[in-house]
């Protein structure tokens, strides 16, 4: 690679932090930012590069998806996950499904498209997008057990797409799969996927406690061999690789090991990087005065998914299950489209089936506009449905207990809400259980280092290193020091 691309890199990189750091104010996703940069700088507005390799770009994505979905799983934690499994992991499998195959029908309706390529564009975009949710979601409080439900689902769902759209382009490519053969293949794929996962997960705990005393900087060394060994050994035996990775994160994010504060944050950099950088790619990848060509069928596609396909799979899945009419339809309109989406419709060209880029220039194009037009109004229908509650205050600075060896003690935030509290409190006056410390005390983005004289008022965080035993006494001992 020469000095010129590496300057061009660095600048791409480097404006689009700058670009980030102004868009935060419009509540603009990171995404949004990285597939602009990759317009701009690419073959149809500046020419600085030019790119149209969708197989490269295939084989990338699948890296950067591997990482992606091992920290989906990482962050998806047990007890937010048995309340609202069964919705979830059904809006996660069976819901793709009913997405795509409602959406196809309709769209083969009025397209003029044959089905099976109809249902190929659908199963495409019929993943919902976790980064995309969260990005917009982050300055938003919405009910646990909805918010709960969405991330799930929109963590989960990825790998169930990824084996639809594999499995609908080797019948289109005439691959002459038997009906029985196909099913056994795709229960395989799933379930070998599963069990891939957890054996890799299982290993990989037992082995990071056996070398708990090694220098730091080979954990994460390790974590990188660990989820593509994970990826590897499935995908050798045909099984899922995107299942395996996703089930390998959960396994091992809700498992003691050593050093899991550093791996977590580590996850959370991997999973951003490979979104960065593999959204800028696709932005290379897209070549604007094309998607004139897709502007009825985009929008189509984009409508009958929103507000047909989506809300059908949804409602079904969510049948006997508690949720109100209110959080069935802000779970159906919060199932944005993202980075998967986009990638699979990378896979048809790099078959030779999309030698014109038609349809991952409607994907493209169907995917802003969810981005764009549910991504802009999810708060405030949140707001309308009244599923939104006050934003929990996030702190500018924050501790991380890091430690390679086996502890029960963590570090965790209280925060005094100035709406429900009022008065003040000493620190030598909340009689907290013996050896729990208060750490840090932020106050309006201000460090204090506490001592015993420290007075806290309503509208402090506070750091807290206390043992699991005692958490929940704990923060009662420090909420009832005010009053009501």
């Amino acid at each position: 690679m020469g000095q010129p691309i590496l300057l061009i890199i660095s600048v791409i990189l480097l404006f689009m932090v700058f670009i980030a750091r102004v868009s935060t104010r419009l509540n603009v996703p990171l995404i949004i930012i990285a597939l602009a940069i990759g317009i701009i700088f690419g073959s149809d507005v500046t020419g600085i590069i030019y790119f149209d390799d969708a197989l490269l770009t295939s084989s990338a994505a699948n890296i950067a998806l591997i990482f992606i979905l091992f920290a989906g799983g990482y962050g998806t934690k047990t007890h937010n996950f048995r309340p609202v499994a069964k919705p979830a992991m059904l809006l996660a499998t069976a819901g793709v499904f009913l997405t795509a195959i409602i959406s196809a029908m309709i769209f083969y309706y009025f397209s003029g498209w044959t089905f099976i390529n109809s249902f190929l564009l659908c199963a495409i975009i019929s993943s919902t997008d976790a980064a995309a949710v969260f990005s917009i979601l982050r300055t938003r409080s919405i009910s646990k057990k909805v918010a709960s439900v969405t991330e799930i689902e929109s963590a989960a769902n990825d790998p169930m797409a990824i084996i639809l759209v594999s499995f609908i382009i080797k019948i289109a490519a005439g691959a002459g799969i038997q009906t029985s053969e196909s099913i056994l293949l795709f229960t395989w794929q799933l379930g070998g996927g599963v069990v891939f996962g957890i054996i890799s997960a299982k290993a990989a705990i037992w082995c990071f406690n056996k070398i708990r005393n090694i220098d730091i900087g080979y954990y994460y060394v390790f974590l990188i061999g660990v989820i593509l060994f994970s990826f590897g050994i499935a995908d050798l035996c045909r099984a899922s690789g995107m299942i395996s990775v996703f089930f390998t994160g959960y396994i091992m994010g809700n498992k003691k090991i050593p050093f899991k504060g550093g791996i977590s944050s580590f996850t959370e950099i991997l999973s951003f990087i490979a979104n960065v950088g593999l959204f800028i790619l696709l932005g290379l990848l897209v070549f604007p005065h094309q998607l004139s060509d897709v502007l009825i069928p985009g929008f189509l596609l984009f409508l009958i998914f929103t507000f047909f396909g989506r809300p059908a799979a949804v409602f079904i899945c969510t049948a006997f299950t508690g949720f109100s009419m209110k959080e069935k339809l802000f779970i159906s309109w919060s199932g944005l489209r993202g980075a998967v989406p986009i990638v699979l419709a990378t896979y048809p060209a790099a078959a030779g089936i999309d030698n014109g880029h038609q349809i991952f220039n409607i994907i493209f194009f169907a995917v802003t506009l969810s981005i764009i037009i549910q991504g802009t109004t999810i708060g405030k229908l949140a707001d309308i449905l009244k599923l939104s509650g006050k934003n929990r205050k996030k702190p500018a600075q924050t501790m991380e207990l890091v430690t390679v060896h086996e502890t029960d003690y963590e570090l965790i935030q209280i925060f005094i809400d100035n709406d429900v509290y009022t008065g003040a409190c000493r620190i030598s006056e909340m009689e907290l259980p013996a050896g729990v410390t208060i750490t840090m005390v932020n106050r309006d983005n201000v460090i204090i280092a506490p001592r015993g004289s420290t007075v806290i008022f309503p509208g402090d965080i506070l750091s807290v290193l206390v043992s699991q035993k005692d958490m929940e006494k704990t923060t009662l001992k420090i909420l009832n020091c005010f009053s009501r």
